[in-house]
């Protein structure tokens, strides 16, 4: 077996790894790099490897950064299937439709506002368009956690809940004698809805994330104390709480903290909207997978309640619904992706409402380098929105509580039973910093050696 490491090496987003085996060739994940505008459209773009050469792919699970540019795969002339559980391709089907419009909207807004100003230069095209994302679409196949999964002649897998998003695995490969495992993301214990992360076989090789490598999450129990404060501040000076937040997981479980804070009274009776057509689709995803939830939710379903519903709380997809709130006066609530703020309607509301010092943007989840979350986390007096300075008057919060990786401790427990017959560990999906404190805490508790591959790196296994 031969490792090829071509996404999140020594950064978080873009995952993507490729494995060659028995004359074949499979990717694990196929992400969308997220971080200066430039170095990720040349890397989105521009596969280093024949697209048509890849005989499957298996997907840890449906967030953008692990499956978003697979339909440029299928562009490239990639045909085959692309395993995932049942829940990932159902998120996928709503997702990767829901970037591809972006990318066509966005270019779409682009050049509209070059052509206004009478600017030169080549028409920007999309990534990826709608139809590649319905061509990418068939090639899924469903593989339920648990059962083994033979992707070629000399290539099996198994998936586990990874506990991080529904429908997120950790998968286990076994080609001859070696057994490869590939963490995905790893989730943690007690998130909102999710089950906890599952214990994994003993393997030879460990391919890891290791996104907070370097620190340790405080107590998630304080998550509706301190979303509750960040309301109440916001809305005692008549302010609008923008929120970006991952349409896939973050959104469910903060309209489920805000469930519950709106039954206890804790936060005035303001108007939340979920302004996101994606959003919307993935909850009607997470309804649909409720076997998927941990059973504090599947409380609210026995009490005949929806845990992703209540009476303050509106769900947006038409864009002109969406313009409306341009002109609504507050206090308000506006979750919107993406994520990260690199694109769609969040863009929108951060142009309308960062520069006014009554607001609170409130920041729920990792924010990946160069990205424009990042430069609002870091205090950025001035950020650029659609290609324009704007001021940044309007008060940065985090919400980091709700994280939905591991950090250092809870990896390393995750690894202990993996650990005993381990001959290497390969880090991936984290900061350089996050990634040598993991490192350096993995080689002094378990004494495995670890390796932190950069981009085009080669390792054989054996």
């Amino acid at each position: 077996m031969k490792l090829t490491f071509w996404g999140a090496a020594q950064t978080v987003t873009g995952s993507m790894h490729l494995v060659e085996t028995g004359g074949a060739r499979f990717l694990l994940d196929g992400g969308l790099y997220q971080g200066r505008r430039k170095e990720a459209e040349d890397r989105n773009r521009n596969l280093p490897f024949k697209a048509g050469s890849i005989q499957a792919v298996i997907l840890s699970h449906a967030h953008i950064d692990h499956s978003g540019n697979l339909p440029t795969l299928v562009k490239h002339g990639f045909s085959g299937p692309i395993y995932s559980t049942p829940a990932s391709i159902d998120l996928c089907g709503a997702m990767l439709r829901d970037t591809a419009h972006i990318q066509e909207k966005d270019a779409e807004f682009v050049n509209k506002r070059r052509h206004k100003r009478e600017q030169d230069g080549e028409p920007v095209e999309p990534l990826y368009t709608m139809e590649d994302a319905e061509r990418t679409l068939p090639l899924f196949q469903p593989v339920p956690y648990h059962q083994e999964k033979a992707v070629g002649e000399q290539l099996r897998y198994t998936a586990y809940d990874a506990g991080h998003m529904l429908g997120s695995s950790a998968v286990a490969l076994q080609s001859g004698g070696v057994r490869l495992i590939f963490s995905g993301d790893v989730g943690r214990k007690n998130l909102p809805v999710i089950r906890d992360p599952e214990p994994m076989p003993t393997a030879d090789y460990l391919i890891m994330e290791s996104t907070y490598g370097d620190r340790f999450h405080k107590d998630e129990g304080r998550v509706a104390d301190k979303l509750a404060g960040i309301i109440n501040r916001t809305c005692a000076r008549g302010g609008k709480i923008i929120v970006p937040a991952f349409a896939v997981g973050r959104t469910q479980q903060l309209v489920l903290v805000l469930h519950e804070l709106a039954k206890q009274e804790r936060i005035p009776g303001i108007p939340i909207f979920v302004d996101s057509p994606l959003a919307v689709n993935v909850t009607e995803v997470y309804r649909q997978h409720a076997d998927y939830f941990d059973a504090e939710t599947r409380e609210y379903l026995l009490r005949g309640e929806d845990p992703f519903g209540f009476t303050r709380l509106t769900y947006i997809r038409d864009v002109k619904e969406s313009m409306k709130l341009n002109d609504l006066r507050g206090p308000f609530m506006v979750i919107s992706a993406s994520g990260m703020c690199e694109a769609g309607r969040i863009l929108h509301h951060l142009r309308n409402h960062v520069g006014d010092p009554r607001n609170t943007i409130l920041i729920t989840g990792f924010q990946g380098a160069d990205t424009l979350g990042r430069k609002l986390v870091d205090k950025w007096p001035e950020v650029k929105i659609f290609g324009e300075p704007m001021r940044v008057k309007a008060e940065v919060a985090t919400l980091s509580e709700l994280s939905g990786h591991a950090d250092q401790g809870e990896l390393l427990e995750w690894m202990r039973p993996i650990a005993p017959n381990l001959k290497r560990v390969f880090l991936v999906h984290g900061e350089p910093n996050q990634q040598a404190a993991l490192a350096k805490a993995i080689e002094e508790r378990y004494h495995i050696p670890v390796e932190i591959p950069h981009r085009g790196q080669s390792f054989s296994l054996a």
